[in-house]
């Protein structure tokens, strides 16, 4: 992954936007995050029932595909020269707008909108991002998403 000085990062702020590469969201990934979270709801894990809803089958969690944005961003966005972290601050809104078929495959579009300096070494990023559904003209998701960057020295 490539580095960028916080300076330049700063300056790119509305125009530094970034497309990862696709994800198949498959059954086995949905099963086991419906363990993790203990949301077993039938239309994530039981095909049978999901094959009688209207989606014709199982769909990912919402929060499935919204997890999914730590990886986007850690195999697309450029890493700050001398950050010693980052931290997730949490989102200002997020939309989910179409459900994600199991064996679909996403990926994340990435935007850094806006870098603002909160303390000394401090910088909070607000990001634009959405997870495209393959052959979709709907994205899964849209969000605004807030990143903490911790530079050291």
């Amino acid at each position: 992954m490539s580095k960028m000085k916080i300076d330049e990062y700063i300056s790119q702020a509305g125009s530094l936007e970034r497309t990862s590469d696709w994800i198949t969201v498959d059954q086995e990934l949905i099963n086991k995050f419906a363990d993790a979270t203990y949301d077993h709801q039938f239309i994530h894990v039981d095909e049978k029932m999901a094959k009688m809803t209207p989606f014709g089958g199982t769909i990912a969690h919402g929060f499935l595909s919204l997890s999914l944005l730590s990886h986007f961003a850690e195999t697309t966005m450029p890493r700050i020269e001398g950050a010693v972290m980052a931290i997730n601050y949490g989102f200002e809104k997020v939309r989910f707008l179409n459900p994600v078929p199991s064996g679909a495959r996403v990926r994340g579009n990435m935007k850094v909108a806006e870098v603002t300096e909160r303390e000394t070494g401090q910088y909070l990023t607000r990001y634009e991002v959405s997870v495209e559904i393959e052959n979709s003209d709907k994205p899964a998701l849209i969000a605004e998403w807030l990143g903490l960057t911790i530079i050291q020295g």
